[in-house]
């Protein structure tokens, strides 16, 4: 399973930097972000477009939804968010397939921190077409619906769009964070000297590099 398996060894090499002080907190390229090669295009119009790569059953991913939550909330208004589920193999489909019925329904907010709930602290495999039908059923969701938009021709071709996006950002692991088109970045460039992640550490870069975006574009 890919998950942070390259940004590891780069992380690993600035992890003691990352306690030396305010010196160390500035983000630096190649150690806390990389360039995008090539840029890829933005649907955000004048907004900063802020791209979360994610699986619902990547462990990180799960442990970075509570501190995502809590910058979504305060994110500058000259930015759009938005979830891509990654795909690196076969195997993700179904719970990329799962996020984008789940958004074709309107049933975000609603069910999307849920599903990371029931895979990981629950241990529901939901991985499995019948029982994620089966899961959303009891929360209330029509279950014919549900599945017959699953199983649509739009699900199926925002699931081959986000195979395409994986390939296109070279996303080298999940989660991954790309702003811009230009920029990518991920919790685990930003660890602390035990290499535990420091997620206080790595929203302030996020930061940065939207800041560093913003700029670019009043550049052009």
């Amino acid at each position: 399973m890919r998950l942070l398996t390259r940004f590891l060894p780069i992380a690993a090499t600035f992890a003691l930097l990352l306690a030396a002080g305010p010196a160390a907190a500035q983000a630096v390229a190649g150690r806390d972000y990389r360039l995008v090669n090539p840029p890829q295009p933005v649907g955000s119009g004048a907004k900063v477009e802020v791209l979360e790569f994610f699986w619902y059953g990547c462990p990180h991913c799960n442990n970075l939804q509570p501190p995502l939550a809590a910058w979504l909330k305060r994110k500058p208004a000259d930015v759009e968010f938005r979830r891509v589920p990654a795909v690196f193999q076969d195997s993700w489909v179904p719970l990329t397939k799962a996020y984008y019925a789940i958004e074709a329904m309107g049933l975000i907010d609603k069910l999307h921190h849920d599903v990371f709930a029931a895979i990981h602290d629950q241990k529901v495999r939901l991985q499995d077409p019948k029982i994620l039908f089966d899961w959303v059923a009891k929360r209330g969701v029509d279950r014919q619906k549900f599945m017959d938009t699953y199983n649509s021709f739009a699900v199926q071709s925002r699931a081959q769009r986000s195979i395409d996006l994986t390939r296109n950002y070279d996303i080298p692991g999940t989660p991954a964070v790309v702003v811009d088109g230009r920029y990518l970045t991920a919790p685990s460039m930003t660890l602390n000297p035990d290499n535990s992640i420091n997620y206080d550490r790595y929203f302030r870069v996020l930061d940065e590099v939207v800041a560093l975006a913003r700029k670019g574009r009043g550049s052009k």
